[in-house]
């Protein structure tokens, strides 16, 4: 009990018990409110921040992509996850080319763990001869390769250069189905991301037998 509601009376006698006083908890009660309002007013901004955006939300969704778009011999990029993915829809003469550079890369058979999915583990690294997918990036240090698909010597290259892509920051270079040359400073093959065929001409990219949607 507080000081405030005790008094004595003039003989000193024994204190007495005053009633409480109505206004006066009146306002302690509205103080507390107001203060319990304050706080969540603070708390619920914060807690805001945790809640996924629309965009982060969507990074992480499988893509699809309509690949029967794709001319012969050309590349499209997709975003997943915030990564370029390639597309490549493979000539029959690219596809011949990595019967050349077989024995010229590090893993030819892709067995590597890590990057190549098991449906990719074969001369073409892909599902499909023709339709080739990959992750656009080196797996030195992070850079995004170049394409050169035209064949015979060029800048950074050899003369009997087949066709695939060059690293422009420390020079890697890979054939037709992201393999990594020999010696040179990427350790792997491109990354294979996964993927399946929803249709004849359709695919879904972050989606496969070990990663459902």
């Amino acid at each position: 009990m507080s000081q405030d509601s005790i008094v004595h009376d003039d003989e000193g006698s024994a204190p007495l018990t005053l009633p409480p006083d109505p206004s006066r908890r009146f306002w302690i009660g509205t103080t507390c409110a107001l203060g319990g309002v304050a706080g969540v007013a603070t708390v619920a901004p914060f807690v805001g921040t945790f809640a996924p955006s629309d965009r982060a939300r969507a990074a992480g969704a499988p893509v699809e992509v309509d690949v029967g778009s794709i001319p012969l011999g050309e590349m499209r990029t997709v975003e997943w996850r915030g990564k370029p993915v390639w597309l490549v829809h493979r000539t029959k003469e690219q596809l011949q080319s990595l019967n050349e550079t077989n024995s010229e890369v590090a893993d030819p058979d892709s067995k590597r763990p890590g990057y190549t999915p098991p449906y990719a583990r074969n001369e073409w690294r892909s599902r499909k001869p023709d339709m080739f997918v990959c992750v656009g990036i080196c797996t030195h240090l992070g850079c995004s390769p170049t394409p050169k698909f035209a064949l015979g010597a060029q800048p950074g290259l050899p003369a009997n250069w087949e066709g695939g892509f060059i690293c422009p920051c420390h020079g890697s270079t890979f054939d037709m189905a992201g393999r990594v040359f020999k010696n040179k400073p990427a350790p792997d093959n491109l990354e294979v991301p996964p993927y399946q065929y929803i249709s004849d001409t359709r695919i879904i990219i972050g989606v496969d037998e070990d990663n459902k949607a």
